[in-house]
């Protein structure tokens, strides 16, 4: 089953400035995320971006970069617009890796991209993992997801959901279970023209509440499929700290140490 992957880029982090580009072992980050979209066995890889330094850093090491319009409020629309340049016809599966996910499992590409493709009546596939402790349960980056029996997506959160009523004596600090949660895992595969709808709809009161981008599809009708990945996915690099792990990591990967 066909399928391409765009990873969008942008230079600009409030966190991490130019954070596509920091060095982990030798090579950019997004060296690292390119190779992870190539053995995932898509046809075709693309980096979205609308920093002329990442286009120079993608080519130098092989591989191919879009140039996308600066205003973009999101990965999103800047993949949206390299599929219009692209001419992509809108039953095309493309697969949004973002580029701070140099720790991605590839079989989690393939995966994304055939739930889709298996499930004609979704316009969007994502991962889930098992939440294994009460403190990402409560904690508001880590965001939930809950479905319906058959998989599909019924809300996103950064609330603790399925928040038990009979184990929460004393409120929601006091939560003592997580039966039951899953960790919503941002990987994504979309039809092409679901994702084009997308991009023209304005954002949706859900998403501007809890800032997630994925209550918009819910929002307007639209069917997200939810599953299990296969594999746990490696952490991705949003702070200084997390991209000392993702560098130790990498480098016990390679063989350079711990």
């Amino acid at each position: 089953m066909p399928f391409r992957v765009v990873i969008p880029a942008r230079y600009a982090s409030s966190r991490l400035p130019g954070k596509p580009l920091v060095d982990i072992c030798g090579q950019p980050m997004l060296y690292w995320v390119f190779q992870i979209a190539v053995r995932s066995g898509a046809t075709e890889v693309i980096v979205a971006t609308d920093d002329e330094r990442i286009v120079q850093a993608v080519e130098a090491f092989g591989g191919r970069a879009c140039m996308t319009s600066l205003t973009h409020a999101s990965g999103t629309d800047r993949i949206a617009e390299v599929a219009q340049q692209g001419g992509w016809d809108e039953n095309d599966i493309v697969v949004n890796l973002q580029g701070d996910e140099p720790l991605m499992v590839p079989e989690l590409l393939q995966q994304v991209a055939d739930s889709l493709d298996r499930n004609p009546e979704a316009h969007v596939a994502t991962l889930a993992v098992r939440i294994g402790g009460l403190d990402p349960f409560r904690d508001v980056n880590c965001v939930k997801v809950v479905t319906d029996l058959e998989g599909r997506a019924l809300y996103f959160s950064r609330a603790p959901i399925p928040c038990g009523r009979d184990t929460a004596p004393a409120g929601l600090a006091s939560q003592r279970s997580f039966n039951g949660a899953r960790r919503h895992v941002g990987l994504y595969a979309y039809r092409v023209g679901a994702l084009r709808r997308l991009s023209l709809l304005p954002p949706s009161p859900l998403e501007q509440i809890e800032k997630l981008e994925q209550l918009r599809v819910l929002e307007n009708g639209m069917q997200i499929r939810v599953l299990d990945a296969v594999a746990p996915p490696g952490p991705a690099v949003d702070t200084e700290q997390e991209l000392a792990l993702v560098r130790s990591l990498k480098a016990r990967e390679l063989g350079q140490g711990a």
